[in-house]
């Protein structure tokens, strides 16, 4: 019989999920950038690329702290979430409801990354991890003010210009 998997190995396998998803994100924020119509829109996706290579490097941390390599682990979530986007950059090209729904899928995005890193700061604080729960908390707090940025966004341009 297989030995019992514990919080170690859900936190270690959330981790390579989480890391593989920063990693997909990474790639598709340049193309969001290109294809948003107004220039704060693609200002904003740029600026949290540069955000996102940093929440890369700490997790990079994390995983030197648990001694283990940094390696994602496939997420089907994020890749459904990413393909939606692409998905709306196609249909709506060129139409005035296209930045509308980029923040739209961005801040799926947003929401996936809230979730997992909400629980992996929980995990890491019950595990006594606090160095590692610190830097996920970074993370997380950036992860809440992009969000935030993109609800700002839709609420002041994007939407009206969308109807």
């Amino acid at each position: 019989m297989p030995s019992q998997k514990n919080l170690d190995d859900l936190f270690l396998d959330t981790l390579k999920d989480i890391y593989y998803a920063e990693k997909q994100i990474l790639k598709a924020l340049p193309k969001m950038a290109r294809a948003a119509q107004s220039e704060e829109g693609k200002a904003g996706f740029l600026q949290h690329r540069d955000e996102t290579q940093g929440q890369v490097e700490r997790l990079e941390q994390v995983f030197e702290m648990l001694g283990k390599p940094a390696r994602g682990k496939t997420c089907e979530a994020i890749q459904g979430i990413i393909s939606e986007g692409q998905e709306i950059m196609e249909e709506f090209r060129g139409s005035p409801a296209l930045d509308a729904g980029l923040i739209s899928s961005a801040q799926a995005v947003e929401h996936y990354e809230i979730a997992r890193y909400g629980t992996l700061v929980a995990w890491a604080r019950e595990l006594g991890m606090n160095d590692a729960a610190a830097l996920l908390k970074q993370n997380l707090a950036e992860e809440e003010a992009t969000d935030k940025k993109l609800t700002r966004l839709a609420v002041t341009a994007a939407n009206a210009k969308a109807a």
